[in-house]
């Protein structure tokens, strides 16, 4: 029986060319769908559509029928979906409203008028199938990017609903929270959307395989079928190993820190005798579970921090991207908010651009992008100034694994040239000359 059927659907946002063109599927209940294609192939929109907020709260042409548990989503809104529907977004930190994490996780059952004996006992119960219970008390700004994102799947899974809708549910989660989630998932009498670019995991999820491209429905089919049809099309989505350069890196240190700790709340360190060198011509990544201080020692790297124990020595620049580039861009067009850090030096943006495939987008609007263009144009937006020390926080979040691949060997030859590049990430797939753990008890940095 469909749960929820497409017909013919084609969209457009205000000023856009179509991001979904003549889609037609039916999703079964019980169905566990994996949702693949290249970033801004019509993914998210395809998700936004079956929750009823496309064409409702983002505009747009909208043409064909979507229909979800027997109601028209253009004829009913999204909050009356929300008993039958829950979503979580590409971007945690838009999602969230309530300034603790319990009142987070409560906050949805309050609204669709759950009883209240069951609030609390189903907001624990959320909290520990994403391996979050120990944050309940915690204030939602004092999370990483990875806890913020295990919060707000835990707000969706308070809600039991009967379609769950995923947007790159895992791209800030390390790997034993990544499994721990898809396995809770694996429990769950629901149907299950699920957008990824981890391609492996999501394969070894699904029951059912779409891939989507320029925003027409490619594949729709079973795990088995899809695996043989990306490896004639999509060969890059079907491997999960690590890659490791082959050149050497030279000796000369960009960046030295020791013995560095920090905290930002008295009696809770974050770092405690923290080890990093950065050696001239190498791109390092480094790794470690959600919450142990990847992002502060990444800060500390670039300046923004200033660490309360141990010395920082940095020769020449350094650029810093952050987890979520998109909440940082200020200006009206693509081509400007890269020339921001070149003096307004539009030929030299532009070349930027080339190098992480927008080009095409210099005249957008940097929000009109999906989550990981705007992840590539955020890296284009740094690297254009060609710093000593490029620093990347999660780069490749929403990134498909043909342009990942690409962005990595670009790396290596932007450190190659006479700089080093600095990647903290969950991502071991993801190219690199050192692969370095930051790993409870946060005491040191051990090489992988």
């Amino acid at each position: 029986m469909a749960l929820a059927r497409i017909r013919d659907l084609t969209f457009a946002y205000p000023d856009a060319p179509p991001a979904l063109r003549e889609v037609s599927l039916e999703v079964g209940a019980g169905e566990r769908i994996a949702l693949l294609g290249p970033s801004g192939s019509g993914k998210s929109t395809l998700l936004r559509a079956l929750a009823g907020l496309v064409p409702h709260f983002h505009g747009g042409r909208f043409e064909g029928h979507v229909e979800v548990d027997g109601r028209d989503t253009r004829r009913v809104r999204p909050a009356e979906l929300a008993g039958t529907i829950a979503s979580v977004f590409q971007d945690p930190e838009d999602q969230v409203v309530m300034a603790r994490v319990e009142n987070e996780v409560t906050f949805g059952l309050e609204n669709v008028g759950t009883g209240p004996d069951e609030i609390r006992p189903r907001a624990q119960e959320a909290l520990r199938s994403v391996d979050a219970s120990h944050l309940a008390g915690r204030k939602v700004a004092e999370l990483s990017g990875g806890e913020l994102q295990r919060i707000c799947l835990a707000s969706a899974l308070a809600l039991r609903p009967q379609l769950l809708l995923l947007d790159e549910p895992t791209s800030q989660l390390d790997p034993r929270a990544a499994d721990l989630f898809l396995e809770g998932l694996g429990r769950l009498d629901a149907t299950i959307v699920l957008s990824e670019q981890r391609v492996g995991r999501a394969l070894e999820f699904a029951d059912r395989v779409l891939f989507l491209d320029r925003g027409r429905l490619l594949l729709d089919a079973g795990v088995d079928d899809a695996i043989r049809w990306l490896g004639r099309h999509r060969p890059r989505y079907l491997e999960a190993r690590a890659s490791t350069s082959s050149a050497p890196p030279a000796s000369i240190p960009l960046l030295t820190m020791a013995g560095v700790g920090f905290a930002y709340r008295p009696g809770l360190p974050v770092l405690a005798g923290a080890e990093l060198e950065i050696r001239l011509g190498e791109v390092v990544t480094l790794e470690g579970p959600n919450g142990c201080g990847k992002t502060t020692l990444a800060k500390i790297a670039a300046g923004l921090l200033e660490p309360q124990l141990g010395t920082v020595f940095r020769t020449g620049t350094a650029g810093y991207l952050s987890q979520d580039p998109g909440r940082y861009m200020v200006c009206e067009h693509v081509v400007d908010e890269v020339a921001l850090a070149v003096g307004g030096d539009r030929q030299r943006a532009v070349a930027a651009l080339e190098q992480v495939d927008l080009a095409w987008a210099a005249g957008r609007h940097p929000r009109d992008l999906s989550s990981g263009e705007r992840e590539r144009l955020g890296l284009a937006a740094v690297a254009v100034a060609q710093p000593d020390l490029l620093i990347l926080d999660e780069p490749t979040r929403g990134v498909d694994p043909d342009r990942k691949a690409a962005i990595g060997r670009w790396l290596l030859g932007y450190a190659r040239a006479g700089r080093g590049v600095l990647v903290a990430t969950h991502d071991r797939t993801f190219v690199a000359d050192r692969r370095i753990s930051l790993a409870p008890p946060k005491e040191a940095l051990v090489a992988a």
